[in-house]
C-alpha cells in the first residue's frame, strides 16, 4: 500500500471562501461594526498572527506533501523494481523449473536406462558365475584327465623300458625313459605326484649305481677283429719256405799270406784252383737239388688234416663263418646276453685254432684281442622298475 494515501498522513484542506459566507461576513460586519470597532483593538494582535501561522501551516503542509510525493515516488520506483525483479525471478524460476523438470525427466530416463543396464549386468554376472563354475569343473575334469593321460603315457613308457631292461639289459634306455617321465611330471602342479616322482628318482639312482661297462669300446674291438679276418693266413695258404743257397759264382777261398804258409808252386796252384772250382759247383748244384726235393715233400704235424685241404671257396666260407661268429658275439654283448656272448667267443677261437695259422703274427694278435674281450664280465644284477610302475598305478587307482 502507498503510504501517501494513509489517513494518518492526510491533512484536511482549508475551507475555501464561498459567496454566502462573504455575504454573511459583510452583513455581520455591518451589523457588528460597532462590535468590531470595539473589539478591533483586541483582535488586531491575533489577526496579525493568524496569516503568518496559516502560511506556516501551508508551508508545512506543502513540505509534507512534497515529502509524501517524493516518498511515494521512491516507493513506487522501488515497488516497480521489486515487481520487475520478482517477475524476472519468477520467469527465471519458471525456466529453472522447466529445466529442472527436463533434467528430472532426463535423470529419470537415465536412471531407468541404468537400471535396465544394471539388470542386464546382473543377469550377465549370474550367467558368468554359472559359466565360471562350469569352467572350473571342466578345468578340474580336464586337469584330472590330463594327469591321467600323462600318467598313462608314463606307465606305458616305463613298462617298455622295464621289458628292455630285463630282456636286453638296456640300462641307458631305461635311464632315458625315467628321466623323461620325471621331466613330464615336473611340469604338473599336482602335489599328489610327489610320491611318483620319489619312486622314479629312487629307480634312477639304482640304475646309475650299476657298474659301468664300456660296451662301445668292446664293440669297437670286435669290429677291429672282424676287419682283420681277411688278413690272417689260413693253414691251407702257407707258402714253401725258401732255403738259402750259396751263390753259384762264389770266389775261391784265398789263403792268408800272413798265416805263415809257404806259397805252392805254379803248376800246383792251377790244379788246386780247378779242383776248388769243381767242388764249389758241385756243392751249389747239390744244395739246389736238395732244396727242390724239400719243396716237393714236406712233413708237418697238424691236428686237423682237413684244414690243409681247403679249397679257395671253402677258405672264403671259413673266413665268413668266423666273421658271423664274431658278429653274433657282438650282438650278445650289446644285448648283455653273456651266455650267447661267451659261446660265440669260444667258437670263434676254436675256428681260428683249427683253420688259421697260429704261428703267424696277425693270428696271434687277433687271438690276444679276443682273449682280452672275453675277459670282460657282462653279468650284472639288473634291477627292475616295479617301484615306479607301482607308484604310477596306485596314483591312477585313486578316486
Amino acid at each position: 500500500m502507498n503510504p501517501t494515501n494513509s489517513p494518518e498522513n492526510t491533512v484536511p484542506p482549508a475551507p475555501a471562501a464561498t459567496p454566502d459566507m462573504a455575504a454573511v461576513d459583510k452583513s455581520g460586519a455591518s451589523k457588528s461594526g460597532a462590535d468590531k470597532r470595539t473589539t478591533k483593538n483586541t483582535k488586531d494582535g491575533s489577526a496579525a498572527k493568524a496569516p503568518s501561522r496559516q502560511r506556516l501551516i501551508y508551508l508545512i503542509l506543502l513540505i509534507l506533501a512534497l515529502l509524501l510525493a517524493a516518498q511515494w515516488w521512491v516507493t513506487h520506483q522501488q515497488l516497480s523494481r521489486l515487481r520487475s525483479e520478482v517477475a524476472q525471478r519468477m520467469q527465471s524460476g519458471d525456466s529453472i523449473n522447466t529445466e529442472t523438470r527436463v533434467l528430472a525427466k532426463n535423470i529419470e530416463e537415465t536412471t531407468q536406462a541404468l537400471q535396465a543396464k544394471v539388470n542386464v549386468l546382473e543377469n550377465k554376472q549370474s550367467e558368468t558365475q554359472n559359466q565360471q563354475v562350469a569352467f572350473e569343473q571342466l578345468y578340474q575334469d580336464l586337469f584330472k584327465r590330463r594327469d591321467d593321460w600323462v600318467l598313462s603315457g608314463i606307465e606305458q613308457t616305463l613298462s617298455v623300458a622295464n621289458q628292455q631292461l630285463q630282456l636286453a639289459s638296456n640300462v641307458s634306455g631305461a635311464l632315458i625313459a625315467l628321466e623323461n617321465a620325471d621331466a613330464r611330471l615336473s611340469r604338473s602342479d599336482a602335489s599328489q605326484l610327489i610320491n611318483v616322482r620319489r619312486a622314479i628318482a629312487h629307480d634312477i639312482e639304482r640304475l646309475k649305481a650299476l657298474p659301468n661297462l664300456d660296451m662301445t669300446g668292446i664293440a669297437l674291438r670286435l669290429d677291429s677283429v672282424i676287419d682283420q679276418i681277411d688278413n690272417i693266413p689260413l693253414l691251407s695258404d702257407e707258402q714253401a719256405v725258401e732255403t738259402p743257397t750259396a751263390p753259384k759264382n762264389a770266389p775261391l777261398p784265398v789263403q792268408n799270406a800272413a798265416a805263415g804258409t809257404e806259397a805252392p808252386p805254379a803248376e800246383m796252384t792251377s790244379v788246386q784252383t780247378w779242383a776248388a772250382a769243381f767242388k764249389n759247383k758241385w756243392q751249389s748244384f747239390s744244395t739246389e737239388l736238395w732244396g727242390e726235393i724239400q719243396q716237393l715233400v714236406r712233413v708237418r704235424e697238424v691236428d686237423n688234416p682237413d684244414a690243409l685241404l681247403l679249397s679257395p671257396t671253402q677258405a672264403f666260407y671259413a673266413r665268413e663263418n668266423l666273421k658271423l661268429r664274431l658278429l653274433s658275439a657282438r650282438l650278445g654283448l650289446l644285448s648283455r646276453n653273456e651266455p650267447a656272448f661267451r659261446s660265440d667267443m669260444v667258437a670263434a677261437q676254436e675256428t681260428i685254432t683249427r683253420y688259421f695259422d697260429t704261428r703267424a703274427k696277425q693270428t696271434q694278435n687277433v687271438q690276444a684281442m679276443l682273449k682280452q674281450i672275453q675277459a670282460n664280465k657282462l653279468s650284472i644284477n639288473i634291477p627292475t622298475l616295479d617301484e615306479s610302475l607301482s607308484a604310477v598305478r596306485n596314483y591312477k587307482a585313486k578316486p
